[in-house]
């Protein structure tokens, strides 16, 4: 069923003119995405391009023959997954990979480079899109260096509850301790103290924010920061 760009939940299709959407709409394919699914391999060529509507994927270089990695970026509904190759033909610089379970939609980067030829407002659309996932990896790696775990754990699991429009999280905790860059007997010290001040309810592979605000207190200034980035590219719009 055709769709028009109001009725999108993905913040950059919902963007997008008229004319201009209606050049994608009918190449959309619905989508799962299952946690842990690699959407891109760092280094191979895209041949497929990801417009969330819910859930989150990490964008992760990968370093030291695959032992070591760090999230330069994340994606969720108000982007997408390897839109850069729809400007040509692109080897993915790093791994994109789904962190929390959603729904979404793929295109074929050879469908989306034939419709930017079509369209320079689609073009326009993509570069601004990758401006602000630059922002974003600047922004983290500022943070990464310079804040500490807990302010870094509350700004991302504020992130994700945004994207999620839910209070509950489902996060492992090796995925935590490898996004902070801590031990995992850490990410459970970190999460039993937010427990303890009644800002969220932690279990073995779950957490539950309870107090938002006070969750905000504690986080980061990179939070508001990287929110306000994403509002100025691509404004939230009621779904």
């Amino acid at each position: 069923m055709l769709k028009t760009p109001a009725e999108e939940r993905n913040h950059l299709l919902a963007s997008l003119p008229e004319n201009e959407y209606a050049l994608l709409q009918p190449h959309l394919k619905d989508v799962p995405l299952k946690q842990g699914t690699i959407l891109c391999e760092q280094g191979e060529l895209i041949d497929q391009v990801y417009f969330p509507d819910s859930g989150m994927v990490s964008i992760v270089v990968v370093l030291s023959e695959g032992e070591k990695s760090v999230e330069t970026a994340t994606v969720g509904r108000e982007g997408a997954v390897s839109a850069v190759a729809g400007l040509g033909e692109r080897k993915a610089t790093a791994r994109a990979v789904v962190q929390v379970a959603g729904k979404g939609r793929r295109l074929a980067a050879r469908q989306l480079q034939l419709a930017v030829r079509q369209s320079p407002a689609l073009r326009d659309c993509i570069v601004r899109y990758q401006e602000m996932l630059l922002h974003q990896a600047q922004q983290s790696t500022a943070c990464n260096a310079l804040h500490e775990a807990r302010p870094r754990l509350c700004r991302w699991l504020l992130q994700t509850r945004d994207r999620l429009d839910s209070d509950t999280i489902a996060l492992t905790q090796e995925f935590l301790a490898q996004m902070l860059g801590v031990r995992r007997t850490t990410v459970t010290e970190l999460a039993r103290g937010l427990q303890s001040k009644g800002l969220v309810r932690y279990k073995r592979g779950k957490i539950e924010i309870l107090d938002r605000s006070g969750l905000e207190e504690c986080a980061c200034e990179c939070y508001h920061a990287l929110r306000n980035q994403a509002d100025y590219y691509f404004p939230r719009h009621s779904s």
